[in-house]
């Protein structure tokens, strides 16, 4: 099956690791809008996107040594490039020998074996503008979350800067090619919206022949979908696209431990879980709900299963083919 995956941030690296093991044949659009960390460094200084969450996906689809994959993540801890990943300098590298993040992103993948690919969601350079409830705007990824939280104020709505930004003639052929469309997991708002900001890409997700699949966070995250349900999320989704874009959710229905969330708990974030009165309202709206035990936990970080739900995907596009046969 031909996926194509939306989002950013750890969310979607931990997905594509599941992924991998069910296709060969996956887009992993990103966002870089994203002006924080090492990357933000990398960003103003070279003039180049943003690297860390394509660095991340990079390395969840590679096929290489654990050594190398330690190598990509390690972070610098003295001197000059403290706190620069030797991955986003090596993707620095790539785009100045090949003067191009497409061909420079082409060259990555042979060199790490991708299951499939990684694209930017566009090539301009773009920031993110959030407009909060209090009717105050803030722009830049990393300083809206934060903002938000010390006025005391929910993001209402999520632009980029420009307004225009273009896809990636790869990135629309891959859309028109798809079996299936991922949108998430990922910090909402910063890492999942920017995405579906880019020029026609809403659009070209509703209208392609994929079945398009929402995977919704299990956690909330201060300062940007605080209180936020499985429906809130869907609905941000929404606001920022058309109500036709989404088929199914993927959300978890497991209650996890209290002592299993309690550093959670200590930065502010709450579980996010579906109930019966959310999924009957989501099928009023004629979106499919999948609901169960998606969580996997790893060295007290809550995750996705992301193996669950690759076996999910691969079984749905079985039925699917078993019944255009009949």
């Amino acid at each position: 099956m031909k996926i194509v995956v939306f989002g950013g941030g750890t969310g979607l690296s931990v997905l594509l690791r599941g992924l991998k093991h069910y296709t060969k044949d996956i887009s992993a659009i990103v966002t870089v809008a994203d002006n924080g960390g090492g990357s933000g460094v990398l960003r103003e200084d070279l003039g180049m996107l943003p690297p860390g969450d394509m660095r991340n996906c990079i390395i969840a689809l590679a096929d290489i040594e654990p050594i190398m994959l330690k190598l990509m993540q390690h972070r610098f801890k003295d001197g000059y490039l403290n706190g620069q990943s030797f991955g986003n300098l090596f993707i620095a590298a790539m785009y100045e020998i090949f003067g191009d993040y497409e061909h420079a992103l082409k060259e990555i993948g042979s060199i790490f074996r991708l299951s499939g690919k990684v694209l930017p969601m566009t090539l301009q350079d773009t920031q993110l503008k959030a407009y909060l409830s209090n009717g105050e705007c803030i722009v830049g990824e990393k300083d809206i979350p934060e903002f938000a939280t010390k006025t005391d104020s929910k993001i209402d709505k999520v632009s980029l800067v420009p307004d225009i930004c273009m896809p990636l003639e790869e990135t629309v052929r891959d859309i028109q090619e798809a079996d299936v469309i991922i949108i998430g997991p990922g910090s909402l708002y910063t890492s999942v919206m920017p995405n579906l900001l880019v020029k026609s890409i809403p659009d070209m997700i509703t209208n392609s022949k994929a079945t398009v699949f929402y995977v919704c966070n299990l956690m909330t995250q201060p300062g940007e979908t605080d209180n936020y349900n499985v429906l809130d999320h869907v609905n941000a989704i929404i606001k920022h696209s058309n109500r036709h874009i989404i088929d199914y959710v993927i959300a978890n229905d497991e209650l996890i431990p209290e002592e299993q969330i309690e550093n959670y708990k200590y930065k502010g974030s709450a579980q996010v879980i579906i109930d019966k009165e959310q999924i009957k309202t989501l099928e009023e709206m004629n979106i499919r709900v999948i609901s169960s035990n998606f969580i996997e936990i790893r060295k007290n970080y809550i995750r996705h299963n992301s193996g669950k739900i690759g076996q999910l995907l691969l079984n749905y596009i079985n039925e699917k083919n078993n019944q255009q046969r009949k």
